[in-house]
Parts: C-alpha cells; structure tokens; sequence
C-alpha cells in the first residue's frame, strides 16, 4: 500500500509511470538508513525504525538505467540519478584521492575524493558514498557544510540595506586595503562543520571609530573564505592528504576577490571552470558514461572547456594573523548562549 524513497525517488516513479522505484546511492545515503560499507539498506536500522525492506527503493549506480521517461510520445532513458554535491564532485572531475572541490552558494559545500577507502572524521565532517557508473568503481568523500555562504551578501543587501545588488560586494570588498580588524561571523542558524553549534549566534568583531560600511562588506566576504578554509583544514588532517588545488564552482565564485582572499587564506591554487553549473554537468556526464556516448572519464577531461586559476599571493605571516582574528571571532560566537 505504501512505498517509501527520496526525492529522485519519486521523480522516477512519477516519470515511468510507476515502473521504477529506484534511487542511487548518493540519495541512498541521506535517509539514515543505508550503509556505505555494504552498498544497501541496513537491517539493523530498518528493524530499528520498524520499516519493512520491501518499502523502499532498489539501490544503484549513479550513472544506471533507471528506466524510460515517455514525453510526448517519445520514450527518453533516466540514465543518471545524483545528489547535487557528488554530482558536483564528479562534474568537477575530481576522480582521484585527495581531489576536492567547493561549491559556493546560499551555503557552501566542500567534498574532497578519498578514492576506495573510508575515511572516519575526527574533525566534524561527514563520510559520503561518491556518485559513479560501475559495481566495482565504489569511491567515497569527506563532506562539510557552511551554513552561511552567499546568504550573508543577501544579508547586507536585504536586511542591513547597506548594499543594493549582491554584484556590488567585489566592488566594496576591493575598497579598502584590508578588513580594519573586522571580523563577521554569519552563525544566523548555527554554525556548521567543524563546530557543529546549533547555539553560536552572529557575531560582528573588532569595530573601532575608522569603521566604515566596506570594512564590514569585506569582512562578510572574508567570512565565507574563513569558513571554507576551516573545512580544507580539517578534510585534510581526516584524510592526511595535503591538497595543492580546490576546484570551485556556484554563483559566489564569480567574485573574483573572494576567490582571490579563499587563495591567499587557503594557500592552494583554485580552479574555476567556465561552465559554473558542475551539478548539472555532472548528471550529464553520469548519463553518457552509462549509455556509451564517452567511452571513459578519460574522454571528460576533453570536455572541460576553459579554466581560470587564483593563485596565493599573501605573506605565510599575514595568513596566519587572519586566521587566529578569524578564530578568536569564532569564539565570541560560541561562547554567545553562555553570556
């Protein structure tokens, strides 16, 4: 009477008809009740949360036959079914250990490739299952999230009012030579890895009489980059392997001084492709390696179109100033709910 799944879940059900209930394990491995060592839902946590197997899902391949979707008459295959962030993973081309990548949007969402090994954090990030097309080819990743990314622009042009199109923070941010000591910690709802603080609240640091508005634009820039770096950090101490590159895509990549500010605060190299929707490339390369229209992911790499590369520039000592005024701002934030 009843059958259970994800979102893509229904979708396939919906577009076949009712032919095919299937998810992948990407979406498998967001409801709790799927084991990444095993590839399939696990009997223990169904029997814990009292769900019958037969409810669910049949489990594949992200890149797989799920079936033909009839528009129009005409009967196009589902070749591909993903989660946004492994398919930005392998959009992004990130097929090897220690390849990572960060998508930067109302939040930001960094997955780093640790080939066929699980690897457990001890630094607050997530252990994924990694989309891919074949049985054997079973890779995973660490994740971490940002709650706060891009929404802190729309946070100073919908409610602070002190800029009028999100477009506008580049221009601000370059204003000004430095932060004046300024620091902005977007804890709205919480702060995300490696913290996990559901209390810390937002927190705006270090304000003096020579404040001005583009000293507290840049510090919002420079908070995302912040964030993101704390996450690099930690994916690199659970996975022990240094990265020298972050692929990065999403609508905030496009502003060329946070790109410019996550490089210098990083110290690696980013790389951004032409084409910023990596999610949506990623699916369509899913798809063609399923069906045969590339004969490998070797063939993908002919596909990338142009890149553009933010190398460091900043001083080891300037890196390290910002990151312990980051830190010690951080801590304003968490202390807030015992204040």
């Amino acid at each position: 009477e009843l059958l259970f799944g994800t979102v893509d879940s229904y979708l396939i059900w919906r577009l076949t008809n009712g032919r095919i209930h299937a998810t992948d394990r990407t979406n498998a491995s967001r409801t709790m009740l799927f084991n990444i060592n095993t590839l399939d839902w696990d009997d223990e946590l169904l029997k814990l949360f009292d769900i019958p197997r037969c409810m669910l899902p049949e489990i594949k391949c992200s890149g797989d036959d799920f079936g033909f979707a009839n528009i129009n008459g005409v009967q196009i295959p589902i070749n591909a079914a993903v989660g946004d962030q492994q398919s930005a993973l392998f959009g992004q081309r990130c097929f090897s250990a220690g390849m990572a990548k960060n998508t930067y949007g109302t939040g930001c969402f960094m997955l780093m490739n640790t080939g066929s090994e699980i690897k457990r954090s001890q630094n607050g990030l997530l252990t994924s299952v990694a989309a891919d097309v074949r049985e054997s080819d079973v890779q995973y990743a660490l994740e971490g999230s940002v709650f706060v990314g891009g929404a802190v622009i729309q946070w100073l042009r919908d409610e602070l009012r002190i800029i009028s199109d999100s477009a506008d923070t580049e221009y601000f941010a370059s204003k000004v030579k430095d932060n004046g000591g300024v620091y902005l910690v977007p804890a709205f709802t919480g702060l995300g890895a490696p913290y996990w603080d559901m209390y810390a609240r937002g927190a705006i640091v270090g304000i003096t009489r020579g404040t001005k508005r583009e000293h507290i634009i840049r510090a919002a820039e420079e908070s995302i980059a912040y964030q993101c770096a704390q996450l690099l950090e930690a994916m690199q101490k659970d996975s022990g392997i240094k990265t020298d590159s972050l692929f990065v895509d999403g609508g905030a990549s496009r502003d060329a001084f946070l790109m410019q500010f996550q490089s210098d605060i990083m110290d690696i190299k980013l790389i951004r492709p032409q084409n910023h929707e990596s999610t949506a490339i990623g699916a369509a390369f899913l798809a063609g390696l399923y069906c045969g229209i590339f004969e490998d992911k070797s063939k993908l790499e002919t596909l990338c179109g142009g890149v553009m590369e933010f190398s460091p520039k900043m001083q080891q000592s300037e890196r390290e100033r910002l990151l312990s005024g980051w830190k010690k701002a951080v801590g304003r934030s968490l202390n807030w709910a015992d204040m």
